[in-house]
């Protein structure tokens, strides 16, 4: 094989709860992850020798600074291979949204080296492997749905939650995670939400029982600063969103909605009173390494 393609799934959290600050600043967590359909599309092809990258988006860099070329390196060196690579990157998660969008593109790359070039690297290998480049890197290998915690690499899979359809909205502002959590060690967290309610909710497949536990500590920073945020929950709760959640450090905004009718307005709704310019309608989906 001299080519393959791979999609990289985007990730939302259904639950996001930071436990403490650690010694060595990361932070301990318990997240409830969920794959969804939206995806970057990766082309791997063997070159005699070098790693390079291209992109369709101007925002992100090509060189050793991307998460591509890292995890492209690091497969490389584990198996000795002299040849080289090249990989284009067709960007369509937002940048910098809190779905996970270069994790999940490096987490593409370790699937796709593995494929390439026929090493053989279990899932566990390139989890292994993938914590190396980034927290969340494990979880967009496995996707699906699954319990994070420690700083996000220790991974327990759950059931999938019943079908949904999602309208996700990017607001036009970029958020640091770091101002985020820096912020959260600040103030602290006054509630911690029901990851254990939001678990037994999915083994009985209850999606009222889902939508009922969604929350996520890091969204009251964000908000405080991206008031746009509660506009955009807002009104995809007064367009019939079972309910509504930032993603991660943010700004993105997902609702989740029984009805894809009803979704399409909501996202209408959004889009005309210009609260973001990234709208999507999807669904849940498997995404890592069993997602092409």
């Amino acid at each position: 094989m001299d080519r393959c393609v791979r999609k990289a799934y985007a990730k939302i959290n259904l639950g996001l709860d930071v436990v403490r600050r650690l010694e060595n600043g990361y932070h301990e967590v318990r997240m409830i992850m969920q794959t969804v359909g939206i995806a970057d599309v990766l082309t791997l092809e063997k070159r005699p020798s070098g790693i390079t990258v291209s992109t369709d988006s101007g925002e992100l860099p090509t060189d050793e600074n991307n998460l591509i070329y890292k995890a492209a390196k690091l497969m490389l060196e584990k198996h000795d291979i002299r040849e080289g690579v090249h990989i284009h990157l067709e960007k369509h998660i937002p940048i910098a949204a809190g779905m996970a969008g270069g994790s999940t593109d490096a987490a593409a790359t370790f699937i796709g080296m593995n494929e390439l070039f026929a090493l053989g690297d279990s899932e566990e290998d390139l989890r292994e492997l993938g914590v190396k480049v980034g927290a969340d890197v494990p979880y967009c290998i496995m996707g699906g749905t699954a319990l994070a915690e420690g700083i996000g690499e220790v991974l327990t899979r759950l059931p999938a939650p019943p079908d949904a359809f999602l309208v996700v909205a990017k607001p036009d502002i970029n958020v640091s995670t770091k101002f985020v959590y820096e912020h959260i060690d600040k103030e602290g967290v006054e509630h911690h939400p029901d990851i254990d309610g939001m678990i037994k909710a999915l083994d009985n497949g209850e999606l009222q029982g889902i939508v009922s536990r969604l929350e996520n500590v890091l969204e009251a920073v964000t908000v405080k600063a991206h008031p746009v945020i509660t506009e955009i929950k807002d009104t995809l709760n007064e367009n019939g969103a079972m309910g509504s959640l930032m993603s991660g450090s943010g700004p993105t905004v997902f609702g989740l909605f029984a009805d894809e009718e009803i979704a399409e307005k909501a996202l209408r709704a959004v889009k005309e009173k210009n609260l973001a310019k990234q709208l999507f309608i999807t669904c849940f989906a498997e995404g890592g390494m069993n997602g092409k």
